[in-house]
């Protein structure tokens, strides 16, 4: 008899470490599912961060671009007047602004090579001309018409411009 209650002992014990090891084996799968959740809802809250910013910073550019036509065309008289300085300190605060936020200004300039990661030809309405064969293509820019933004490596708005 006492063999067999030892058998059935060891018996129950094995059945008992059997089931305790499958409810730390649930425990730990549930652990590891909880930590993915969780990595995958703060990867969701950066990308949402990130969008909400992409859309506020398109929603800012367009304010800088009329500063910076406004101060392209500051008659020559008027570049030493006072108000002149605190419209250019205004645009210098907004630049600093996307700066700040991880926007970087695309700088193309006439003749550098034209990007389409990067840049947006658009028809010159002054000088239509018939590419009569590939070799007067230039593939340059030939005028930048408005500034494109980028954060980090994601273009927000290519740069427009005018191609040769």
């Amino acid at each position: 008899m006492d063999h067999k209650k030892k058998e059935k002992a060891d018996k129950e014990i094995k059945e008992k470490i059997s089931t305790e090891q499958e409810y730390l084996n649930g425990w730990k799968r549930c652990q590891a599912d909880f930590e993915n959740y969780r990595k995958a809802q703060d990867e969701a809250r950066k990308e949402f961060a990130k969008y909400v910013a992409e859309t506020f910073i398109l929603q800012i550019i367009p304010v800088l671009d009329n500063f910076h036509m406004a101060t392209e065309h500051i008659p020559q008289d008027q570049k030493d007047g006072g108000w002149v300085a605190g419209i250019m300190h205004i645009q210098k605060q907004l630049e600093n602004v996307l700066a700040e936020n991880g926007v970087e200004e695309i700088m193309p300039a006439a003749g550098d090579e034209f990007d389409p990661m990067l840049h947006e030809a658009v028809e010159d309405g002054d000088k239509k001309q018939e590419i009569s064969s590939k070799k007067e293509i230039e593939n340059k820019i030939k005028k930048v018409l408005v500034r494109g933004y980028k954060m980090g490596d994601k273009v927000i708005r290519p740069s427009k411009v005018i191609v040769r």
